[in-house]
């Protein structure tokens, strides 16, 4: 751990004590449910930030190459991280099994139900997909991204229509 009084907003917000642009903690977001999940626009760019300006969230936090080196360094900031992760899974009706040394995304219980509220075409949780695995590959959970990229393509192979070739080469140029 480094020096926490020059850490930045976004480490503060994953180590549990630092509050997003709106005041809420991680916990709070990691407790939404899918409604929350769905209907707030202003949470995943703090779940999974990026070193470039959000144009849907103007206060969300820019990942710096500090950041990055924290997430790295710390194990506790990457497990807060994987919450996240998981919680967007679940959401999305998936489930990640993390196995030494593999990492597989798969369809959960709820998948048939879930998919309806994100699997159509040009939804906007495309572009949200394409922020998770990028952010995940820059903050040390690049084999969590390889794994979802993986589940996704295999969506795509049963029904390019859906997903669209752009929107599957964003997600492979993230994980790159």
């Amino acid at each position: 751990m480094g020096d926490r009084t020059t850490e930045s907003a976004l480490v503060a917000f994953y180590r549990g004590d630092g509050r997003d642009h709106r005041g809420r903690l991680l916990s709070h977001i990691l407790g939404f449910g899918f409604d929350e999940l769905e209907f707030h626009h202003d949470y995943i760019q703090w779940l999974f930030p990026l070193p470039e300006p959000s144009g849907a969230n103007a206060d969300a936090p820019l990942l710096s190459k500090e950041d990055i080196a924290a997430f790295e360094s710390d194990e506790s900031l990457r497990k807060a991280l994987r919450k996240s992760f998981h919680m967007m899974l679940q959401f999305y009706g998936l489930v990640v099994w993390e196995g030494r040394p593999e990492i597989k995304v798969t369809r959960g219980a709820r998948f048939a139900e879930r998919r309806d509220v994100w699997l159509t075409g040009g939804n906007h949780n495309f572009l949200r997909i394409s922020r998770m695995l990028r952010s995940l590959t820059l903050l040390g959970l690049g084999r969590h991204a390889t794994a979802f990229l993986k589940f996704l393509e295999g969506l795509y192979s049963e029904d390019a229509r859906i997903i669209g070739d752009t929107t599957m080469g964003y997600w492979r140029r993230a994980v790159e």
